[in-house]
């Protein structure tokens, strides 16, 4: 995969990056979690190093679209500046005749943002022309492409794959650093392996499963997704987040990881309460006693243990999705101490984007005691399912 340095002598070129800055507003347009957009700046340093005229290209939110004020990348333009102490242009389009006069007027060592790159349908069309063509006014505004926003490279979109295609183009050090270290782990784990697994849905992730079923040593499976394995085991689950669909899929997953030695761990107690509510009243239980009028909200003390003790064995641990809900105080101790035990841990360690890394950071773990946290949710997993990723194949072309 090429790498910035491959683009020779950036002094003066125009240089757009493709950067991942959908971060979470609060109901008054304050950024509440900056991690992406603190993850972008060892690029962004490098480039205004280099003299280079900055022009990044991202999204928030989901416009569909249409031009929505709500999505404007303005608090984004305004902690940009903040962070990296430079002036920041917010041009008032994509590729209109703000963008177009923004770019003609940046100093090297500046940067021009994009407005919402999904203000444009074509962004994001399934009609391979209409890209295309959207991605030639994108690559009119420079001379070269730095594609650093992970959370899209599993995208086949305008302004992550198309433009790779039509400017000299090279990853960034986020995505490079993302790929080293899921490839370490997903490829060439020192050992035991162990993936802790967590989330609503065993359907999002099924491809991820099958196929760590045939490389890691252990599972660990809590969240909502570990009681539809319990219901495959015929444990009563009472009114639990349960996907009847996927139960048989679910039990051909525990008979492979027993014929193939892997150790899959479930719940062996859970957190109740009669209603998913911040104060509802919880009360713990054995995962095969649930009773039939409550729901489980997260893994109970003695799972907590169980898991922590098998972290702490590791030599690899990938986690990926919350073990509860941990956005509610009282069912956020299974997500707590998993974080922890790896926090603790000496093993390699990735924490694979989404909701994993949001309860890193919103739980207070300091992120240096983790090898990596993934700034991509889909695109981790579905590097962890095996598969190829449009917006980095394009860059090995």
């Amino acid at each position: 995969m090429k790498t910035i340095e491959s683009l020779g002598d950036l002094k003066d070129k125009r240089v757009l990056v493709r950067s991942d800055f959908n971060v979470p507003l609060d109901a008054d347009k304050h950024i509440t979690d900056d991690g992406r957009i603190r993850a972008a700046l060892p690029t962004l340093k490098t480039l205004l190093d280099a003299g280079a005229k900055v022009i990044i290209v991202a999204h928030l939110g989901r416009p569909k679209g249409q031009v929505n004020p709500d999505f404007s990348l303005a608090p984004v333009a305004t902690r940009l500046a903040e962070l990296t102490g430079v002036k920041v242009t917010l041009a008032q389009d994509t590729v209109g005749e703000s963008a177009q006069a923004a770019v003609a007027a940046l100093e090297p060592g500046n940067i021009v943002l994009l407005e919402n790159v999904r203000f444009n349908a074509a962004e994001t069309s399934k009609d391979d022309a209409e890209r295309a063509a959207f991605a030639e006014q994108l690559a009119a505004l420079a001379d070269v492409f730095v594609s650093d926003g992970f959370g899209v490279v599993h995208r086949k979109q305008a302004s992550v794959y198309d433009v790779a295609r039509i400017l000299p183009a090279a990853s960034g050090l986020l995505v490079a650093k993302e790929i080293e270290s899921l490839g370490k782990a997903v490829n060439d784990p020192e050992r035991p392996y162990t993936v802790v697994l967590g989330g609503s849905k065993v359907s999002d992730k099924l491809g991820v499963i099958a196929n760590l079923l045939g490389k890691a040593d252990r599972l660990l499976i809590g969240g909502g997704m570990a009681y539809t394995f319990l219901a495959a085991q015929g444990h009563e689950v009472g009114t639990s987040l349960l996907e009847e669909d996927q139960i048989d899929t679910v039990k051909g997953y525990l008979d492979t990881a027993k014929a193939n030695g892997v150790e899959l761990l479930l719940p062996v107690d859970t957190v109740v309460a009669p209603e998913f509510k911040a104060d509802a009243p919880a009360s713990v239980v054995a995962a095969d006693a649930m009773p039939a009028d409550q729901m489980g909200l997260d893994i109970g003390p003695k799972t907590r243990e169980l898991f922590a003790q098998a972290i702490a064995s590791s030599k690899t641990v990938v986690w990926n999705g919350p073990m509860g809900v941990f956005e509610f105080p009282a069912f956020a101790e299974g997500t707590k101490a998993v974080a922890k035990a790896i926090s603790d841990s000496d093993a390699f360690s990735v924490i694979g984007g989404g909701d994993s890394a949001a309860a890193v950071r919103t739980l207070g773990f300091d992120e240096s005691t983790f090898s990596h946290i993934s700034t991509g949710g889909g695109a981790s997993l579905e590097l962890l399912e095996g598969k190829t990723l449009p917006g980095i194949a394009v860059l090995d072309d």
